[in-house]
């Protein structure tokens, strides 16, 4: 874990925040921090943003863009995944259709000549068998609580059996989780319950605000030369750029891709205007699938959704997406003097700021905007 995050975040934290005690122990641990939350510090800097790498060795994959498609069965199918792998980044094939569905995914992409991941439940040796003899690339594990240790232990078996593949393990969000994931995971991914169609924090009150769960895995991680994925809540790019500041190698993105033409979700005309569909992988129409059931862990229970359908705006190709998210982060790089990924991790510095200061940020004080 960089000292500069440690400084400009946890020991502000340490400053305003103490442990709170009840007679049951400790219960208020520390204050949780998520994007908004901060601002990166300019620093001294003669580079221009062109001048930024964004390339990013992930899982053994290397990366033209610290990008990764979000998992979800209206986001990643071949299509994206070969679209964003021309761009240079990685597509991850959703699991929620059979093994031969995912398979032949699969072997689309790789006869495409790009490099492709594809998700997995926990406990699906099968599907991961299937995967690794289609030479996919990298196995993502998939779960909604990743430090669950009937999860760790099985998805440390997997990880055992492939012959090919690496392995990206998630989802987790602490320090403690990152211990346990960092001793098998080629690669680990961080989020619980950030997503926009997510709603794992209102059904059952747990969650970690995402910024914080990346400097929190990130200090265990890094010892490992184990990379970290952010995945969920990034709405712009500079979220991103406050992601890996953070100390995340990559971002997953699922909202915003959610909206181009390489997504197989369904176009829908509204008041003239074009959107197409998303939904979340735990809300109600996905988790009495067999995939929802595994991620979710409904079996026994009654499957309560942890998340929603909805539709996003229609947003064009996703090689217009990825371009103007690319350009943003370079410009973030630049103004903290960092020409690659790893470099911003170390030399990035946050602020902490207040609500004035988030709507000072914005466009203010006009009479309207021109589109």
């Amino acid at each position: 874990m960089c000292t500069s995050i440690l400084n400009s975040v946890e020991r502000e934290l340490r400053k305003c925040t103490g442990k709170v005690e009840s007679s049951m122990g400790v219960k208020i641990i520390k204050e949780g921090f998520t994007f908004d939350d901060v601002l990166i510090v300019p620093s001294a800097s003669r580079m221009e943003p062109s001048e930024a790498s964004l390339k990013i060795n992930i899982a053994g994959i290397e990366l033209s863009v610290p990008f990764l498609s979000a998992a979800m069965d209206r986001v990643t199918e071949a299509r994206m995944a070969i679209a964003l792998g021309k761009l240079g980044g990685l597509g991850v094939i959703h699991r929620n259709c059979s093994i031969s569905d995912q398979v032949a995914m699969v072997s689309e992409a790789k006869k495409a000549g790009v490099p492709v991941a594809a998700a997995c439940g926990p406990f699906a040796a099968e599907r991961a068998t299937a995967l690794d003899k289609a030479n996919c690339d990298v196995i993502v594990i998939d779960c909604a609580h990743g430090h669950n240790l009937n999860v760790v232990e099985s998805a440390r078996k997997i990880k055992k059996s492939l012959k090919h593949a690496k392995m990206i393990f998630g989802n987790i969000a602490t320090a403690e989780a990152a211990k346990a994931a960092c001793t098998f995971a080629d690669a680990v991914k961080v989020g619980v319950g950030p997503g926009s169609i997510c709603t794992t924090r209102i059904i059952s009150g747990v969650g970690v605000p995402q910024l914080s769960a990346i400097i929190d895995v990130v200090s265990v991680a890094s010892k490992k030369k184990v990379p970290v994925i952010a995945d969920g809540g990034i709405r712009t790019s500079g979220d991103i750029a406050k992601a890996l500041a953070a100390g995340a190698s990559a971002v997953m993105i699922g909202n915003i891709f959610a909206g181009s033409d390489e997504t197989p979700g369904k176009m829908v005309e509204k008041d003239s205007k074009k959107f197409k569909e998303y939904r979340g992988m735990g809300s109600a129409a996905v988790i009495q699938s067999a995939a929802g059931q595994e991620r979710y862990f409904t079996h026994g229970r009654k499957a309560v959704p942890e998340g929603v359908e909805a539709l996003v705006p229609y947003k064009g190709p996703v090689s217009e997406l990825v371009a103007t998210l690319a350009s943003g982060l370079q410009v973030g790089m630049g103004y903290a003097g960092a020409k690659t990924i790893p470099e911003f991790n170390k030399k990035a510095q946050f602020i902490r700021i207040t609500h004035a200061s988030i709507a000072e940020g914005k466009p203010h004080s006009l009479s309207g905007i021109i589109e």
